[in-house]
């Protein structure tokens, strides 16, 4: 996929393109991501009509890195998710959402990665996520 130009689709992508080429910095992307919408591919239940989700509990991709470690993957547009969904083709449906929303349902100790498979992309690791996890949790607080 590398060799694809990227071009944006989204403000979330621009960002993600402005980091890659060094006009962002790699923390002010981390703490806008807040702000972003992105696409979470879920697995496919067997419906017998396309697309359609029976249950309200979907299931997203999530892959173990190196260390076993578990990690959520994202993308930045549906568009983005094409190469993988060829991989996981159980994962042939995918939902648009707040970045603030994963982070308020993402299991503990996991990972996330957004846009695996593209240059324009980043990673978080564990602490990273639970650091956006807890300022997310200061937010809320304060708002009550």
């Amino acid at each position: 996929m590398s060799d694809q130009m990227f071009e944006p689709k989204n403000d979330l992508e621009q960002k993600l393109l402005a980091a890659a080429n060094g006009e962002l910095d790699v923390d002010d992307l981390i703490g806008g991501l807040l702000d972003d919408q992105v696409f979470m591919p879920v697995e496919d239940e067997e419906s017998g009509i396309e697309g359609f989700q029976r249950s309200i509990h979907a299931r997203p991709l999530v892959v173990q890195d190196e260390e076993g470690v578990h990690v959520l993957v994202l993308f930045s547009s549906p568009e983005r998710a094409k190469v993988v969904m060829e991989e996981f083709p159980k994962f042939g449906g995918g939902l648009l959402a707040d970045f603030r929303w994963v982070l308020e349902h993402i299991d503990a100790g996991a990972g996330v990665t957004i846009n695996p498979g593209w240059d324009v992309g980043i990673d978080l690791d564990t602490e990273t996520v639970a650091a956006l996890s807890q300022q997310l949790a200061e937010e809320k607080g304060a708002l009550q």
